[in-house]
């Protein structure tokens, strides 16, 4: 049987990390936008914005972009070069500048403070306010101004001798505190001294939040109230010959202080200081200012090395693990730590000690180094209980080389021996409620206390077994690779794939929580079957990534997931909210290096990879080394983020005034025919600007809610029709908390003259005119041609009368004509000749009668009203006319 080294390291390699990887530093400089690598004043606003005195220029800074203020381009800013910022309670940004002039912003405009009537008041070097709102302003020349409601008293205080230190503070008594570099004076009222303190060394004075102050003296470092010492932390960690230029609070009252030339001290409660210097990545060791935000973050003005941005990491290295491919972790009794590693280690770690572990699979093969053919991908403690009795610890192995199953035995890792028959190796080690031992292996799922394989000739997916886990009910569940997930019960399968829910059919994590949850790392995302019904999440969802390793419930809410892109902290609520339908989204916290993490990708397709101690610490494995966490130091970000809309800009111009204050008008009005309006918004947010999230939204042309990421900052509408609108814009920072306030602007959209009412009315009055005239001309027109018919038809009975006429007088005449010859032949009848020639004139009279009728009845006839028609009459009448003649 084979037998495995052991190497026992005491003393500095324990659970803890080294202290100077706690901190990561980002550095701002000329390269983003800082207008000078010497920073030599730094402050916060209410607002949220962080301000940086340079030697060339005043800049403003909202987390993603500078924006610099010099004396070319503001007003009242009589000097560049800006040595001092102070904000006052009223929110007054006071600004000093290296050519002894101080100014003080107001709404956005400087103005300027005279400070007596000295021509040479000197350097602003220190200021403070008291409890009456007095602002008070100490120069290198020695000269105390006290400025309030627009006046200033001034007092020559100190020493007009040159002094490296001009100190000032004043106590929440009323006691105000003067320093130089040799003496130290409480007055109260000014300018009665009711205190000396001498002979002294002072450094710096600095006030606190716990009340008191910070005194730097005589090498050491002190916190007093008036007078006295109230806590002593001793003497200087830095050399004492090293000026002292900057000093502040974090928010939990601890102080920090800059030294030039060797770095940053940050003191605990206990009055414990780490130093930050140049080895942990801070950009130049000769610092010149300092503040800490509201998020908690330390920025760090430097002289040639710009801005820093100081915070503590949330998650400690394992420092014995860091550069090793971690892939699984588990807790012994004892509260220690075994972790195994490719590359053939398994360390095991307690407060005071790290044993390393070498596995040697075959003592025949001495020539083969089997730290290049085996990789660690299970360590797993059982408990006292099952096939091997006892509290035991087990490893399993991937590579060349058999076996891959090892046991600790008297302080060295024995391998056990497999089924021939199995390709034994060991992805998975897990035990179930019942004590019973299962492996899961690339050959099969193998239950160790009888070695009874599971394969697909017993109904198993695939062979590739990567995770199991059990439920409330008893349920074996089996994750595969590519063969999705096994469900055991009554040594019967039941398979669950793409098909049946599951987002991908690689699995390489399960995790069963206390409500009986199941949830399901795959490839394709996450998984949750509950009450046997499944969801699914992905990017689409929230998720930051699909590649999905292992799986850790924290017991506080959250699920943690490592990913290809980071260790993933997800809501069980939102999880469980989404699944029942009332949310569309999942938020999803990223964490990596800038958090602690030796490295961005976590491993995968090993059990047990995360654990959860017995103290509640979360133990997470990397391709880097393994980290660890405490979640009381998790310390989110509960500060709703302030949002604000910085520009407005029509067709590319800006509308509002380039002033300090950042903020855009309350409401804009869009000329008529303008093409585009771009709102650009931020939110305040300088621990993590790049993780947090806006969400928009234009009432009245938009229905709903458009979500940005972090690093987009702009809203574009083309083109918006004419109407009123309100613009309204929400921020959430990297932990999800949300600002529900946020920022507002109302918009107005003119339209063009021939959208306005008073055009639009005079079109519809023309229009309507010009309706009316068309209606009167067409009944006009109308009526006239009514008219003409009335006339035509008149004339026509008119006509038809006179033919009547015509007809009734000619006819009757002729008639009474014939009647009359008529008895003429009666009375003639007896004379032959004349009743002849009565005859004959009867004929004709008869004749002319029927002659007249067919012209009367030609004239009538409607068919005759043409040219052919009175041509031929013409011709008859003619022909009739001759023939009579000629005859």
């Amino acid at each position: 049987m084979g037998v495995a080294g052991w190497l026992l390291c005491a003393g500095g390699a324990g659970l803890a990390a080294e202290a100077n990887a706690r901190f990561a530093v980002d550095v701002f400089g000329t390269a983003r936008g800082l207008p000078s690598s010497a920073v030599l004043a730094v402050a916060q606003t209410r607002d949220g914005y962080l301000w940086a005195g340079t030697l060339a220029g005043l800049a403003r800074f909202d987390g993603f972009e500078f924006t610099v203020f010099d004396e070319n381009n503001t007003p009242g800013l009589s000097s560049s070069q800006v040595r001092r910022l102070y904000e006052d309670r009223r929110g007054q940004l006071w600004i000093g500048t290296e050519n002894g002039e101080v100014a003080v912003a107001r709404d956005g405009q400087l103005t300027r403070v005279q400070l007596g009537q000295t021509e040479a008041p000197g350097r602003l070097m220190a200021i403070c306010e008291d409890t009456s709102g007095s602002v008070l302003l100490y120069t290198d020349s020695g000269l105390l101004a006290r400025y309030l409601d627009g006046k200033t008293e001034v007092w020559h205080a100190g020493s007009g001798a040159p002094s490296t230190c001009r100190a000032l503070i004043a106590e929440e008594s009323g006691r105000l505190w003067l320093g130089t570099d040799t003496t130290l004076v409480a007055l109260k009222p000014i300018p009665v001294v009711t205190d000396e303190v001498r002979p002294i060394r002072l450094n710096y004075l600095l006030a606190s939040q716990r009340g008191g102050y910070w005194r730097l003296a005589n090498g050491r470092v002190q916190r007093c109230q008036e007078n006295r010492v109230e806590q002593d932390w001793g003497a200087y960690p830095w050399a004492t010959t090293l000026p002292i230029v900057a000093a502040c609070e974090d928010r939990e009252g601890n102080l920090v202080v800059g030294t030039y030339g060797d770095g940053v001290y940050w003191f605990d409660a206990e009055g414990k200081a780490t130093r930050i210097s140049s080895e942990d990545g801070l950009s130049h060791n000769s610092v010149l200012s300092l503040t800490v935000d509201r998020e908690g973050s330390l920025w760090v003005g430097t002289n040639g090395g710009g801005l820093n941005r100081v915070r503590r990491k949330r998650f400690e290295v394992l420092e014995v693990s860091r550069g090793a491919v971690v892939q699984s972790v588990c807790e012994d009794d004892q509260g220690g730590v075994w972790v195994g590693c490719n590359g053939n280690r398994i360390y095991h770690c307690r407060a005071n000690a790290t044993q390393q572990f070498r596995l040697i699979p075959d003592s025949s093969r001495l020539d083969v180094n089997p730290d290049t053919l085996l990789d660690v991908k299970a360590v797993f403690m059982g408990l006292n209980r099952g096939a091997l009795g006892g509290n035991w610890t087990l490893a399993g192995t991937w590579g060349a080389l058999r076996p891959h199953l090892f046991q600790l035995e008297y302080g060295r890792f024995a391998p056990l021996r497999l089924p021939e028959s199995l390709d034994g190796r060991v992805s998975a080690i897990f035990q179930d409620r019942a004590g019973h031992l299962w492996l899961g292996t690339q050959g099969g799922l193998l239950r160790f206390d009888d070695l009874k394989l599971y394969t697909t000739r017993e109904g198993l997916s695939a062979d590739d077994v990567r995770a199991i886990a059990e439920d409330p009910e008893g349920n074996l569940w089996i994750g595969t690779e590519g063969g999705g997930l096994n469900r055991l019960h009554d040594d019967r399968f039941t398979w669950f794939t793409k098909t049946n829910g599951l987002p991908g059919n690689s699995i390489s994590a399960l995790e069963v929580d206390a409500e009986g949850v199941l949830w399901v790392a795959t490839s394709g995302g996450l998984a949750r079957f509950f009450e046997g019904k499944w969801t699914r999440y992905s990017k689409k969802e929230g998720l930051a990534s699909n590649n999905l390793g292992y799986l850790l419930e924290d017991g506080q809410g959250s699920l943690w997931i490592g990913s290809n892109a980071g260790l993933l902290r997800l809501k069980k609520d939102e999880l469980n909210a989404f699944a029942g339908g009332k949310r569309m989204t999942i938020s999803c916290r990223v964490y990596g290096e800038a958090d602690g993490l030796p490295a961005t990708e976590c491993t995968s397709g090993s059990q047990p990879g995360a654990v959860r101690g017995r103290n509640g610490t979360l133990w997470f494995p990397t391709i880097q080394g393994l980290t660890s966490l405490n979640p009381a130091r998790l310390n989110l970000n509960t500060n709703p983020p302030p949002v604000i809309i910085e520009a407005v800009l029509i067709d590319n111009r800006l509308q509002n005034a380039d002033t300090l204050r950042a903020a855009a008008p309350a409401a804009v009005t869009v000329p008529p025919g303008r093409e585009t309006l771009t709102i650009r918004y931020a939110s305040l947010n300088l621990a993590a600007p790049e993780k947090g999230r806006f969400k928009y939204q234009l009432e009245g042309y938009e229905t709903g809610w458009t979500e940005r990421p972090g690093n987009v900052r702009e809203a574009l509408y083309p083109k918006l029709p004419p109407g009123q609108y309100l613009f309204q814009v929400k921020a959430g920072n990297e932990d999800d908390v949300w600002n529900e306030t946020g920022a507002t602007l109302a918009i107005t959209v003119l339209p063009p003259f021939w959208q306005k009412w008073w055009f639009i009315s005079l079109t519809l009055i023309g229009l309507l005119g010009l309706v009316v005239g068309a209606v009167h001309y067409a009944s006009t027109q109308r009526l006239q041609r009514q008219l003409a018919v009335l006339r035509q038809k008149e004339a026509l009975e008119k006509e038809r009368a006179r033919i009547a006429r015509d007809i009734h007088d000619q006819l009757g005449a002729s008639l009474t004509q014939i009647s009359l010859l008529g008895e003429l032949v009666e009375i003639d009848k007896d004379q032959p000749r004349e009743v002849e020639g009565h005859a004959r004139q009867i004929e004709q009279t008869a004749l002319e009668t029927t002659r007249a009728l067919d012209e009367i009845v030609w004239t009538v006839n409607p068919s005759n009203d043409t040219l052919d028609g009175l041509i031929t009459y013409v011709c008859k009448y003619a022909q009739d006319y001759l023939s009579v003649a000629g005859g």
